[in-house]
């Protein structure tokens, strides 16, 4: 069975591949583990799952409501696990239905097995009833990743666990421990947090999520200590023990103990090869299991490309989508335009979304820029959302005004950033902001505010900072201007030595 393009794993680079070569009239073959995987990680215990319980959180606690109207708004007092999943089951059986289809539409064939390299471009199914050995011309592999679980560390899904766990808790618990400050850790911790668990944070370096803009993530964490969520920050744990009385203890380095009765273990994640046997294609995954490749994402062997989370950094749903294409089109010959500016969107509560440089980056390479703000309670659709703490921050270069960066936190953040990042996109300036009309009342009128403040900030409108006009020149200063010239016309045309001209 041969095929122009083998993809394995179905996750978003995966799929976005597999279409896309199948638009392009390849014939196109994707293996995935379980028949009823289809979507990966992505679809069945990352992205979708974590999106949904954050969003059936805020739904259910009337985080969203409160803010509007206060204790008078009666939420659900006793939320359980079943009431988280509930709306996951909907989401992730509608998903998985739009991905089939769009997999028939496209006449893409679709094996369900564990995928195996035997040669360069031989690829092993092994089924559960069969074997089946294909023939790839060009082979994807977006296999992602699965969260890493060190052997000293006591996993039993219940009291100790992964984010690929955390949905089959049987009940919430009434306290966490979460082992890790990334983007994970820290979604998981506020979403916790916000049911009213008491949440402690240990994270091995000094600060958290730290490519992030470090005003916003202050901001984030001032709203964590108002859920009552507590920080270890630049602490290594040493080891995790259960006790007697069924709570867990995590033991640090500096000699701390933090005990609570679950603890969520979110440190890193390997990338999923291991059964691939990568070497008999000639190929080597890291310590971490991740492929290299070229800013193509070819690897060594030039008809085998690597795409999404097992290439490492941003490991971003939108950009493994974005891998995937770009690959099938440098295999098949085709021009790619790469998105030169890269949303990112962490859902936290409240969500962080941001684009382009930080404060601290144009800080290092020396760059003159300025910055203006627009918090969204001087905002009159923030008033009337009730979100009191959201803020959204342009850089831009003081000179030529050119966008440098967008940053922002609270709700709809990461919506609202892609105007910023279209604007980017085509190297506009924060006059645009100004001199454009935006719906009233919308979150979107925070990039006008914002850019009047830093207008404001960087006085370029200022007459003080204005070129003063020369005044024209007197007639004293055209005669001794004119005397001048001639003295020198003299003094050239006789060799003699200057003298003085009355």
């Amino acid at each position: 069975m041969t095929y122009d393009l083998i993809v394995i794993g179905s996750g978003p680079a995966g799929q976005k591949g597999a279409i896309a070569a199948a638009k392009l009239g390849k014939r196109v073959a994707i293996v995935e583990r379980h028949s009823k995987a289809i979507g990966g990680v992505c679809l069945h215990t990352g992205t979708i799952p974590s999106k949904t319980m954050r969003e059936a959180i805020l739904h259910l606690t009337g985080f969203r409501q409160r803010e509007v109207y206060g204790e008078q708004y009666h939420h659900k007092r006793h939320i359980t696990m079943d009431d988280l999943r509930r709306k996951l089951v909907q989401v992730t059986h509608g998903e998985h239905r739009v991905i089939e289809d769009q997999f028939a539409r496209n006449g893409i064939d679709v094996f369900a097995g564990t995928a195996r390299f035997v040669s360069p471009h031989e690829v092993e199914v092994v089924g559960p009833n069969t074997t089946r050995r294909l023939n790839g011309r060009n082979v994807l592999i977006a296999s992602g990743t699965r969260p890493a679980r060190p052997d000293h560390i006591p996993f039993d899904g219940r009291k100790v666990f992964d984010s690929d766990e955390v949905l089959k808790l049987d009940q919430i618990p009434r306290s966490m421990i979460v082992v890790g400050g990334g983007v994970i850790g820290i979604e998981y911790a506020i979403m916790f947090a916000t049911l009213g668990v008491r949440v402690t944070v240990v994270e091995g370096r000094d600060r958290l999520l730290p490519f992030c803009d470090q005003e916003i993530v202050d901001s984030l964490k001032y709203h964590c200590r108002t859920l009552e969520m507590s920080f270890r920050l630049g602490e290594q744990v040493t080891d995790i023990r259960h006790t007697e009385r069924g709570s867990v203890v995590v033991e640090l380095e500096s000699r701390k103990r933090v005990i609570a009765d679950t603890v969520l273990f979110s440190v890193g994640r390997q990338g999923d090869t291991e059964e691939l046997n990568v070497s008999a294609a000639g190929l080597q995954a890291d310590a971490r299991g991740r492929l290299t490749c070229s800013p193509d994402h070819q690897t060594d062997v030039p008809h085998i490309y690597a795409v999404g989370d097992v290439v490492g950094f941003p490991a971003l749903a939108s950009t493994s989508m974005e891998q995937g294409r770009r690959a099938v089109c440098h295999a098949f010959g085709l021009p790619f335009q790469p998105c030169q500016q890269i949303p990112y969107g962490l859902f936290t509560i409240p969500e962080i979304s941001m684009v382009g440089k930080t404060e601290e980056e144009l800080t290092a390479e020396c760059a003159p820029y300025e910055v203006g703000v627009a918090n969204f309670n001087e905002i009159a659709r923030g008033q009337i959302i009730g979100d009191h703490v959201g803020m959204l921050k342009l850089l831009f270069h003081r000179e030529t005004r050119q966008v440098l960066g967008v940053h922002c936190i609270g709700e709809t953040a990461t919506e609202i950033i892609h105007i910023g990042q279209a604007v980017m996109s085509f190297g506009g300036t924060i006059d645009y902001f100004c001199n454009t009309v935006f719906n009233y009342p919308t979150m979107a009128e925070c990039y006008k505010v914002a850019a009047f403040d830093g207008r404001n900030r960087s006085c370029i409108d200022e007459p003080a900072f204005a070129a003063k006009p020369q005044a024209p020149p007197s007639i004293e200063d055209n005669i001794e201007v004119l005397v001048g010239e001639l003295a020198q016309q003299v003094r050239e045309a006789a060799g003699a030595e200057p003298y003085l001209v009355v």
